[in-house]
């Protein structure tokens, strides 16, 4: 049975589904509309394997190439976006191996990175408080007084960005993947060879220091006001 041609009136919306076959009738607005997609976040988890940007955008290059030539053997046992980031962590460990800087998600130690504890423990009360032991001393702040167009606001999205960009590789992966973009836990998991157990801490180690980076900025602006 021939393919109906599909009509992608607004590409940038259009579900995943849609955009391959679009892609598979040689639509190029669905192919610039995966590449906006998910072009930024292919970059990231490229630099878990390779050592600069400019290899991790060759790796990113590479996928596409690989995507466009395989589409026809994509048999949609797996979502597109899965499928598509296994081509990518694959040619990028190979790349890895190659530059002899191959770094696995798996790899994750308890203090990654050289890392302290993702919470500051001057926020806990000792081990040998008489009542408490180990409670928090200083919970995080409650934001629910800050009205929703504070947190809302440019500038504070501009500064939980670069909270995430300013964090180690493996964390910015995980936390852009699973709260940026949405991503359900067991597929970020699958796509960068994570155990359940490591991909929780990264996102709990990420969204420590985005939460920490966001209550400073709360803070100075109050003592600005």
């Amino acid at each position: 049975m021939p393919e109906i041609a599909v009509q992608l009136i607004d590409p940038a919306h259009a579900e995943d589904e849609e955009l391959l076959q679009a892609l598979r009738l040689g639509d190029e607005r669905a192919y610039v509309a995966l590449v906006r997609r998910y072009g930024a976040l292919m970059q990231r988890v490229a630099l878990n394997y390779v050592r600069t940007p400019a290899v991790a955008e060759e790796v990113v290059q590479e996928t596409w190439c690989a995507v466009l030539t395989g589409l026809e053997r994509f048999e949609g046992r797996a979502a597109l976006k899965t499928w598509l980031f296994r081509i990518l962590t694959n040619r990028a460990k190979t790349r890895g191996q190659r530059e002899a800087r191959t770094v696995p998600f798996s790899s994750l130690s308890g203090d990654e990175e050289g890392e302290g504890p993702s919470v500051d423990p001057d926020r806990f009360l000792p081990a040998d408080h008489p009542r408490w032991p180990g409670h928090w001393a200083m919970g995080p702040a409650q934001w629910s007084a800050v009205p929703d167009e504070r947190l809302l606001a440019r500038e504070v999205r501009l500064r939980i960005r670069r909270a995430i960009d300013a964090l180690p590789e493996r964390q910015q992966a995980v936390i852009f993947m699973r709260d940026v973009e949405g991503w359900p836990p067991e597929e970020v998991c699958e796509v960068l060879a994570l155990s359940e157990g490591n991909q929780r801490v990264l996102l709990h180690r990420a969204r420590s220091h985005v939460r920490a980076e966001l209550e400073r900025y709360f803070a100075d602006d109050e003592v600005a006001a």
